[in-house]
C-alpha cells in the first residue's frame, strides 16, 4: 500500500497537485486538482480497479473513456488525461466550478424561458455532436450538466454511453440503463431502441424541469411511473407559453419513430430565437498517458512532454501494455470506429519530410494550411459540409530515432465526411511516406516505394 500511495504521488505530484475532496461516489472518489506547469485547475477522478473488475464494470469503464475521447465539444467536460497504476485509474478532467443545473431548480425553482432556451441551446448542440461521433449519452438529466464559470453548461457522466459498435444486429440497442423518471419509453420496453432518439426524448424532460421546476412523469410507485411515461402522460404548467408546450409535445412523443428529430429541433422557431449562426471550434490535442509498471515511463515523465523544437514522443498504448503487468487500458483509448477511418499511421520518415509532405496534400486539396507550430498541421475546408467546415489536424510524434507516429483528428464537420476524407484522400496522397496504417492486417515487409498496407 505504501508503494502504490508513492507511485500515485509520483503519477500526480510530477504534474499536477491534488487537493481537496470534491465528489464520492460508489467506485470513485473526485479530487480538486491543479497542473503544475500552467497552474489550470482540473478535476482528478480516482477509481479503484479491485472494485471495477470485482464489479464487472470494465467495459463500462472502456466505454466512459472511449466516448469522452470521441466527444470534445466546448459544452462538454473534456478529459485531459488519463493515468493508471496497478490498482487505480484516474481520469484528469477540466474543471467545471458553477455546480450542478440541477441546482438551479431543486426545490421547486424554475427558470424563465430565455434563461431555459439558452441551456437546452448548448445541451442540443452538445447532444447533436454526441450523435455525430456515434454516440449515445443515456443518462441526460440536470444532475448531469455543469454549469462553468461562464454560465455555459456541459454535460458530464458518459458511464451508460453507447457507442455504434454495441448495438446489435438490428441495429439497436438493448441495454435498459439511465434514470428512470428521464428515460425514454421504448428503453424500458426491453424490445431494442435508438439510442440517439431515446436521449432526444431526455433533453424533452429536462427542458420541461426547466421551465417548471419540477418533473413531467413522477410517482412513488415505479410502475405507476412507467405506465405514465408509456402513454406520455403529463399535464403543462399554466405559465408554458404555446410554443414551449409545442416543442414539448414533439419531444415527448412516446412514439420514438414520430418523435422530432435534432434537425427539426433546430428549425422550430422558439429554439432560433435569438440564435447566432454557430460558429466552428478548434480542439486542442488530447493526450492520453497510461503508466504501468514500467520504471523508465514512471522516472522519466518528459518524454511525454512537448516541445516546439522536436516532435512529442507518442505513447504507443500497445507498446506500454506489453510492458505493464498490471491493468490493461489499450483498449480504453481505441475505438474501432477510430480504427476503422485509419486516423493513425507510422512512418520511417523524418518529421520535417513528413510536415512538408502534410502541407503539399492540403494545398492539392484546395485546403488552407495552418502550422500550429513545427510538428502540428491544421487543415480546413472552403467548402460548408452537413456540420460546417470540415477542419482536421495532423500531429506528429516521435516514438524512436527511426520511428514516428502521425495521427489524424476531427475538430469540426460531419465524421462521415471526415471518414471519406481519411480514405479516399489522406491515404493515397500520403502512401509514399507510410511505413504501416493502424488497423491494416499485414506484415512488416515494406513495398518497393517503402510504403506498408497502402491499399
Amino acid at each position: 500500500m505504501i508503494m502504490e500511495d508513492q507511485k500515485h504521488d509520483m503519477l500526480l505530484g510530477g504534474k499536477y497537485e491534488k487537493g481537496r475532496l470534491i465528489g464520492k461516489g460508489t467506485f470513485a472518489k473526485v479530487y480538486y486538482g491543479r497542473e503544475i506547469s500552467t497552474g489550470e485547475s482540473v478535476a482528478i477522478k480516482v477509481i479503484n480497479k479491485d472494485q471495477v473488475k470485482d464489479q464487472g464494470m470494465v467495459e463500462q469503464i472502456q466505454r466512459e473513456i472511449s466516448a469522452t475521447r470521441l466527444v470534445r465539444h466546448p459544452n462538454i467536460v473534456e478529459l485531459h488525461e488519463v493515468l493508471a497504476t496497478k490498482s487505480k485509474i484516474y481520469y484528469v478532467m477540466e474543471y467545471v466550478s458553477g455546480g450542478e443545473l440541477f441546482a438551479k431548480v431543486s426545490n421547486g425553482g424554475r427558470l424563465k424561458e430565455d434563461v431555459a432556451r439558452k441551456y437546452f441551446v448548448q445541451l442540443i448542440s452538445a447532444v447533436d455532436f454526441c450523435h455525430s461521433r456515434g454516440v449515445s449519452h443515456r443518462d441526460i438529466k440536470p444532475e448531469n450538466l455543469l454549469l462553468n464559470g461562464n454560465d455555459d453548461l456541459k454535460i458530464t457522466d458518459f458511464g451508460f454511453s453507447a457507442l455504434n459498435e454495441q448495438k446489435k444486429i438490428d441495429g439497436l440497442l438493448h441495454t435498459q440503463c439511465g434514470t428512470p423518471a428521464y428515460v425514454a419509453p421504448e428503453v424500458l420496453r426491453k424490445k431494442g431502441y435508438d439510442g440517439a432518439k431515446a436521449d432526444i426524448w431526455s433533453c424533452g424532460v429536462v427542458l420541461y424541469v426547466l421551465l417548471a421546476g419540477f418533473l413531467p412523469f413522477h410517482d412513488e410507485n415505479l410502475m405507476c411511473l412507467y405506465r405514465k411515461i408509456f402513454k406520455a402522460e403529463y399535464e403543462f404548467p399554466p405559465w408554458f407559453s404555446p410554443e414551449t408546450r409545442k416543442l414539448i409535445s414533439k419531444l415527448l412523443m412516446a412514439d420514438p419513430e414520430r418523435r422530432i428529430s435534432i434537425q427539426g429541433i433546430m428549425r422550430v422557431p422558439w429554439y432560433r430565437k435569438g440564435l447566432s449562426r454557430p460558429r466552428s471550434f478548434r480542439l486542442n490535442k488530447q493526450l492520453i498517458t497510461v503508466s504501468g509498471s514500467s520504471p523508465d515511463l514512471l522516472s522519466n515523465p518528459g518524454t511525454l512532454k512537448k516541445s516546439t523544437s522536436s516532435p512529442s514522443f507518442f505513447n504507443a498504448f500497445e507498446l506500454i501494455s506489453s510492458m505493464s503487468s498490471g491493468f490493461d487500458l489499450s483498449t480504453l483509448f481505441e475505438t474501432k470506429e477510430k480504427k476503422k477511418v485509419a486516423s493513425i499511421f507510422t512512418s520511417k520518415f523524418s518529421a520535417a519530410a513528413i510536415v512538408e509532405r502534410l502541407e503539399k496534400l492540403a494545398r492539392e486539396m484546395r485546403f488552407q494550411v495552418e502550422k500550429e507550430d513545427d510538428f502540428k498541421v491544421k487543415m480546413e475546408g472552403t467548402e460548408e459540409g452537413r456540420k460546417g467546415v470540415l477542419a482536421v489536424t495532423a500531429e506528429v510524434f516521435e516514438v524512436a530515432a527511426e520511428m514516428t507516429v502521425v495521427e489524424f483528428s476531427k475538430d469540426s464537420g460531419d465524421t462521415l465526411e471526415y471518414e471519406k476524407f481519411c480514405e479516399e484522400e489522406v491515404r493515397p496522397g500520403l502512401k509514399d511516406i507510410v511505413w504501416t496504417w493502424q488497423g491494416d492486417d499485414c506484415n512488416s515487409s515494406v513495398d518497393g516505394d517503402g510504403s506498408v498496407c497502402s491499399n
